[in-house]
This record gives structure tokens, sequence and C-alpha cells, in this order.
């Protein structure tokens, strides 16, 4: 039976680089918005943009560009869960569904996961895949 880690928290700095007025710090993520945006930062970063481990992100962007189906839309599940099962130790993903939006030409993702070692309900990530130049 395998051990379960138990979690101290988690914290991440703000993308937006934003100075705290009280301490004259960067603004913090905490918990459950630290990993929700190192989530987006796996799924939206291509493999080759991160330095010193080239293998690390999704190639979702490659799907993006194909016709808006349910195929395109597996590929892009598949991707996610590769990535997220490879590059974030911290959760246990229930389930990713994708599905294609044909009026905007878009596919609606929504991530279910559970943070490991904390005792919260599980979370929930959505978001809309938009080809762009």
């Amino acid at each position: 039976m395998p051990l379960e880690r138990v979690s101290q928290g988690f914290k991440d700095i703000s993308m937006t680089f934003q100075y705290n007025p009280l301490n004259n710090d960067l603004v913090a993520l905490k918990n459950e918005s630290a990993i929700a945006r190192s989530i987006r930062n796996i799924i939206f970063t291509l493999p080759g943009e991160k330095f010193f481990n080239p293998n690390f992100g999704s190639r979702i962007s490659r799907s993006l560009f194909e016709n808006i189906d349910e195929f395109s839309a597996s590929t892009i599940r598949d991707e996610i869960d590769s990535s997220l099962r490879n590059y974030e130790p911290r959760i246990i993903l229930d389930s990713v569904v994708a599905n294609p939006n044909y009026d905007n030409n878009a596919f609606d993702v929504i991530i279910s996961y559970r943070i490991v070692g904390v005792d919260i309900p599980t979370q929930r990530l959505e978001f809309v895949l938009l080809p762009t130049r």
C-alpha cells in the first residue's frame, strides 16, 4: 500500500509581478491558486520553451489548427492528461474533458483534480482553447 504524502501548503509568485503594498514583496499565490496557475503553465508551455527541460509542457497547440471535431478533442484530452501526470505531482487527476465548440471554433476544457495531501473538495479548472497566430 503506497504512502500518501501530506502537504504543508503551496506558494508561488503571481505572474503579474505586482508588489504587495504592506511588505513591498511580490504578490503570492497560495495553495489552490498556485496549483491552478501551475496547471495552466504546463498546458500552455510548448516543449522546448523551458530551459534545461526540453520535454516540459504540452503539444496542444498542434491540435488547435486542425478541424474542430471529436478526434481533435480526444487528442487534446490525451495531451493534457499526459502532461499533467508527468509534470504536476501535487495533483491526482480525476478527469479531463475537451468539448468542441463549433460555433466559436474553439474547445471548452474542464479539468477536475484533487490536491495531494490536502483535505479540500475536488478542484475544477475551466478554460477555452482558441487557435491564435
